[in-house]
């Protein structure tokens, strides 16, 4: 028979962590909100800018250093050029 202990535990290990599940829930509300907001005002680059903040933590692996600075890059993009 086969250990299933060390299936769980590699199993276990491939989850995110509950940091990287939280960031990715708060940058995907901020990504909501800019995506509302831009189709609410027509602005293309807010509303698009949206969009990449809600599907970029797909993107991401299980790195939650990366999702960081690839969120905090698509907000700062988003407030520095605004329209």
């Amino acid at each position: 028979m086969l250990e299933e202990d060390p299936l769980i535990q590699l199993l276990i290990s491939l989850l995110p962590s509950p940091l990287f599940m939280a960031l990715s829930v708060a940058f995907g509300i901020i990504g909501m909100v800019c995506f509302y907001s831009g189709r609410k005002k027509a602005k293309p680059r807010l509303k698009w800018g949206g969009v990449a903040l809600m599907f970029y933590p797909y993107l991401i692996g299980n790195d939650t250093r990366l999702l960081v600075v690839v969120g905090l890059a698509l907000c700062a993009g988003l407030f520095f050029w605004r329209e």
